[in-house]
C-alpha cells in the first residue's frame, strides 16, 4: 500500500516523502542507501520515522505528501503528535492572525 511519511533528522529537521513500497524498506533507505536516499536525508542521518499515513492509491498519497511540505513546522508537530484540532487555527496566515504584543516594533 502506499505510504506518506514524515521522518525527523538528527538536526531536527523534517522530512515529508511518499513510497508505493514497503514503508519500512524506505526508511531503510533514508538511513543506508545513498543512491534511492534523498538529498535531503543524506545530509541528516539518521532519521527516524514519527508519522505515517497509508493510502489507497499512489496519487492519494503524494496528494497528500505535497500538502503537508506546505505547512509551518507547528502544524507538521501537530500532526505528529495528533492533535488535529490545532491543525485549522494553525493553518491561519501569519497577515491573518490579531498582532501579539510580540509583533509590535520596538
Amino acid at each position: 500500500m502506499p505510504w506518506t511519511y514524515i521522518l525527523k533528522c538528527r538536526d531536527g529537521a523534517y522530512y515529508t516523502g511518499s513510497t508505493n513500497g514497503e514503508l519500512d524498506s524506505r526508511v531503510w533507505e533514508h538511513n543506508h542507501d545513498d543512491e534511492r536516499a534523498a538529498a535531503f536525508t543524506r545530509k541528516r542521518r539518521p532519521v527516524s520515522l514519527v508519522y505515517a499515513e497509508e493510502f489507497e492509491t499512489v496519487d492519494a498519497a503524494f496528494v497528500r505528501e505535497k500538502q503537508i511540505q506546505g505547512w509551518n513546522r507547528k502544524k507538521k508537530e501537530a500532526l505528529i503528535r495528533l492533535r488535529g484540532d490545532q491543525l485549522p487555527a494553525l493553518a491561519i496566515a501569519m497577515r491573518d492572525r490579531e498582532p501579539s504584543v510580540r509583533d509590535t516594533p520596538d
